[in-house]
This record gives structure tokens, sequence and C-alpha cells, in this order.
């Protein structure tokens, strides 16, 4: 059976977890761009990284993965425990570009976990819709602030929210972001790197404020009838540059 974009993300993570380390050399490519500070570019940098992590008793349990043409997301808890996102992007079956955004695990006040709830995509036909709706939400109110809009994005009564500070609700989004502007911690989106989407499920890659730092956001939510119904996200700070083992950046 042919492996596909999918199957063969879902076997990098899983490598790690079961000492697969002839996965990544047969198929990760060997000018292997790591979005991330911990290890330098290049299949051997990765493959040297394999080897660190070897030490340590790794579980991988990932929970929704979506595709969009060359790109695989995943979104996947850690040992730790920490709540991840993953992007892959495929170059003729071999990985070329990985993202990856990481937060700890902690409790919500919405009574949810951070990654429970809704797994199954579908309604494929509207990925190209659920696409530009969310660059809208996302442009439009969390960059543009016209936050007048924002009923016309969400189903109030069913918006479930897995962040670990927002109550359920649009009104839980809006008291939680009021909340943190009265704290002087305002949660501030600047720029949109990338939307992906596969059917009900679209992400959004942006950076922004975060704790008065600059941060990454990874926002995914689930839709139904042209509405945002659920939302994940992790929200990671900068490391400094001179932590940085390459040159690729966050985005």
């Amino acid at each position: 059976m042919v492996k596909t974009n999918k199957d063969n993300a879902k076997a990098f993570l899983k490598c790690f977890e079961n000492g697969d380390k002839k996965f990544i050399e047969d198929n990760v490519a060997e000018n292997y761009t790591p979005h991330y500070p911990s290890i330098k570019t290049g299949r051997n940098a990765l493959l040297d990284f394999f080897d660190e992590m070897q030490n340590m008793e790794i579980k991988v349990d990932i929970k929704r993965v979506i595709e969009d043409g060359d790109y695989v997301m995943l979104h996947s808890e850690f040992t730790g425990p920490s709540v991840v996102f993953d992007i892959l992007r495929f170059e003729n079956g071999k990985i070329v570009d990985h993202w990856a955004n990481v937060q700890e695990k902690v409790d919500t006040v919405s009574g949810h976990t951070m990654t429970d709830g809704s797994t199954g995509v579908m309604d494929q036909e509207k990925t190209v819709n659920n696409k530009a709706r969310l660059k809208e939400l996302v442009e439009d109110i969390f960059i543009g602030g016209d936050y007048e809009k924002m009923s016309s994005f969400f189903d109030d009564d069913r918006y479930i929210q897995h962040n670990p500070l927002f109550l359920d609700g649009l009104s839980g989004l809006l008291k939680g972001l009021e909340k943190l502007e009265k704290n002087g911690k305002p949660m501030k989106f600047i720029k949109n790197h990338m939307i992906l989407g596969e059917g009900n499920f679209v992400l959004s890659v942006s950076e922004g404020i975060w704790n008065n730092e600059p941060g990454a956001f990874y926002d995914l939510f689930r839709m139904e009838n042209d509405k945002f119904v659920e939302h994940w996200d992790v929200i990671e700070p900068f490391t400094k540059d001179e932590k940085w083992k390459n040159k690729n950046g966050k985005f």
C-alpha cells in the first residue's frame, strides 16, 4: 500500500517514540529545514537530535491530522506533558520543512482539556471557503481589531473553547480578552504567516504579543455551517536569536 503524506507525518512523530531511526534516513530530505531552535539545518543534524532523544522516554499521542497540499498539520500531546502543533512540508514524498509550536499542558477554566473534543475531518468540499473565512477572521478581527463583526463568525451558544484562559462561548472569549487587557497583558496579533485547512478543520499560524513578549500563535478551529464552533491553540514565546542553532526563524 502506498503511504500518504499523512501516514508519513504520523510515522515521523512516532519514530521518536519507537526508535525507528531508519524512517528519518529514508523519508527526510537531506536539506531538512527546522523552523524551531533546537537543532541545526539538515538531515544529519536531525539524526543527531534523534539519538539524543532516545535517552528520554518519549510518548506521542496524536489527536488530529489535516492535510493541505504538500503540508500536513499534527496536533499532539508529548511526554511532559506538552501540547504541540507540528507542520511538515513534503517534496517528492520527503519531509523538507518542519514548523513546531509547543506549550505546557495545563488545566483550563472551561473544564475541557487542551486537546480533547472533535477529531473527525469532514466537509472536504468546504475547505476553500473555510480557509477564506479563517483568513477574514484573523485579518479583520484579530489583527484589524474590528470586534463588532465577531458575532458573525461564532455560534455563541455552541462555541467550545480549549484555550486554558477562556470560557466557552463568544462571551467567554470576549471576557477573557478584556481581562487580559485590564491586567496589562493584552493578546495582540501582528501578522499572519500561514493558513492551512482540510474540510471542517482550519489552522492559522501568526505572530503577535503574549505576556508582553513576542510569541507564535497556532490556532486550530473546527467549523460548522460557516461558523467557528471549536478552538484549540498553542502559544509559544519566541526564543532569543542567540539561543537558535539555525537561522531559519519561527515562520
